[in-house]
């Protein structure tokens, strides 16, 4: 798609919608969602406004969508704030209303699952965020990492254009939320590596499009991806989830999204730092270093062997690894190896 509609920007004291279209997190971690709120509240000046399922477990994918669509027909709503993904929002996208969207196009920041939703929002012609899901990224820790705030209030209220820039440290997951220590300490972090640039040393220019390869591949599966023609020129943007796929399975996602056209089709790809560790596996140093550059090393040749001519940079901090970016989707990111650097319009 050549141009999509960029929704207007925010000012301190407008209402937000805060919503939980797949997991709602709020249910099982009160504390730390209602941190995350104080912080959404100081940090932009916004006034959330929480839906019925924000806290409600089990809530049906039609009272899901019923609260989004409430959200997007609602005047007085100036944008929709994920809480988090999950794994069942293919379910709620076709309960949503497109004409109460096109009517009044929002600003819509989520990430993972939520994938499912942006990429709707892609194809009705409205650009959204990817990332910024409330009760990961501003509930937990001693505060909001700084490049997640500056990317937030960019998203929501500036509209700047930013270099994205590498943290030097990423942790793969915080304390658990029924630890106290979730809402005062960050999770274990250790230094980064430089981000991998490969392809032709020139800048390339596009809207962004993609999400959760796992995501992705469900998508694909139910018949929802834009047509090939559309990303003509775009960044693709992928990141993988704490279920830690391994580089096989990810060789073969982005093999296929190559048998499709779609790699041949787009001017970059840019790939974020994928998690390789969870609550249930733990490994060393070395081993992390590893199964990081096995996943590196699968995406370069797949996109490579479909499109050498496209920029590639990975390692970006965008994805299921904090600090988090939020990035712009459907908006532009240009993708410069020449000078090696990522920058992002917020418009």
């Amino acid at each position: 798609m050549s141009s999509l509609v960029l929704p207007p920007k925010l000012v301190p004291g407008d209402r937000v919608a805060v919503v939980s279209p797949s997991f709602a997190a709020p249910a099982v971690a009160a504390a730390v969602h209602e941190q995350a709120m104080r912080r959404l509240v100081d940090v932009t000046g916004l006034v959330p406004v929480e839906y019925p399922t924000t806290r409600q477990l089990g809530a049906s994918p039609q009272d899901r969508a019923r609260d989004l669509n409430a959200a997007f027909a609602d005047p007085s709503i100036r944008a929709v704030l994920a809480t988090i993904g999950g794994e069942d929002q293919i379910t709620v996208v076709p309960h949503l209303d497109a004409d109460a969207v096109r009517a009044d196009p929002k600003p819509f920041l989520g990430y993972s699952d939520n994938t499912n939703l942006l990429s709707w929002l892609w194809q009705q012609g409205v650009a959204g965020f990817h990332g910024g899901s409330t009760q990961v990224h501003l509930g937990p820790g001693p505060e909001v990492d700084e490049v997640h705030r500056a990317s937030l209030r960019a998203a929501l209220l500036t509209g700047e254009t930013l270099t994205l820039t590498e943290p030097g440290e990423s942790q793969d997951l915080g304390h658990a939320w029924s630890d106290p220590r979730a809402l005062t300490e960050h999770g274990v972090r250790t230094p980064t590596e430089p981000w991998t640039w490969a392809g032709p040393a020139r800048a390339v220019t596009g809207r962004t499009w993609g999400g959760c390869l796992e995501v992705l591949d469900w998508l694909a599966l139910a018949d929802r991806f834009p047509p090939t023609a559309a990303l003509e020129g775009a960044i693709l943007l992928l990141e993988t989830s704490e279920e830690l796929p391994s580089a096989g399975t990810v060789r073969r996602w982005v093999r296929a999204l190559g048998e499709r056209g779609l790699l041949a089709a787009v001017a970059g790809v840019c790939v974020a730092r994928p998690p390789v560790t969870s609550f249930e596996v733990s490994l060393d140093a070395d081993e992390r270093a590893r199964r990081r550059a096995e996943q590196r090393d699968a995406v370069v040749e797949e996109v490579a062997r479909y499109n050498p001519g496209a920029v590639v940079c990975i390692g970006v901090p965008f994805g299921h690894t904090q600090p988090q970016w939020i990035v712009p989707y459907g908006g532009l990111m240009t993708l410069d190896g020449a000078s090696r650097t990522v920058t992002a319009s917020y418009a």
